[in-house]
């Protein structure tokens, strides 16, 4: 691969720091970026040598970016390692990091709180004020799992239209003054 134009330097380094801050190691949300940027699928020692990483950080990147769905292992003609190339649709790879993260932060917790709940109801297990509470976060999260399953089932285009509205979507759902 040539050499990074400062532009993709520049996104590259911010998106890995954007992927501390959303929970991601700052090398595989650096991978994800040159792979994004890339128009072509890339084998593990250019991404390693194009951004000055260890090969086996590089392997254990791709493979956590496998698991999330959103880098795939590719062949290239005449060449038998393999290659990685990142989804290029932004709406397709959103959902599916949304799915991954509800999958892996929303639904354990919805869990968690169902079985606090259950086990709160018993005689002296918590007192009235904490099962409020959980009862209260659970039917927030709920409500959050019910409103995402519904957006899921939206068409790109639908979900796209329903953004762009912005307020009219609400003054036409009666929530706001015209």
């Amino acid at each position: 691969m040539k050499k990074l134009s400062p532009v993709a330097q520049k996104f590259i380094l911010h998106w890995g720091e954007m992927g501390t801050r959303w929970g991601i190691n700052r090398t595989v949300a650096q991978i994800h970026a040159l792979l994004f940027l890339s128009p072509r699928p890339l084998a593990a020692e250019q991404i390693a040598t194009t951004l000055g990483i260890a090969r086996s950080n590089v392997s254990n990147s791709l493979h956590e970016l496998q698991n999330w769905g959103i880098v795939r292992v590719v062949h290239v003609l005449g060449d038998r390692r393999d290659h990685f190339e990142s989804m290029k649709d932004v709406f397709a790879m959103f959902r599916v990091i949304t799915h991954q993260r509800k999958k892996r932060e929303i639904d354990p917790t919805l869990q968690v709180l169902q079985r606090c709940i259950a086990e709160a109801g018993k005689p002296k297990s918590a007192d009235r004020y904490t099962r409020q509470r959980l009862t209260d976060l659970l039917e927030f999260f709920q409500l959050a799992e019910t409103a995402y399953t519904q957006l899921e089932k939206l068409p790109t285009m639908a979900l796209l239209k329903l953004a762009k509205m912005g307020d009219r979507t609400a003054r036409l759902l009666g929530l706001t003054r015209s």
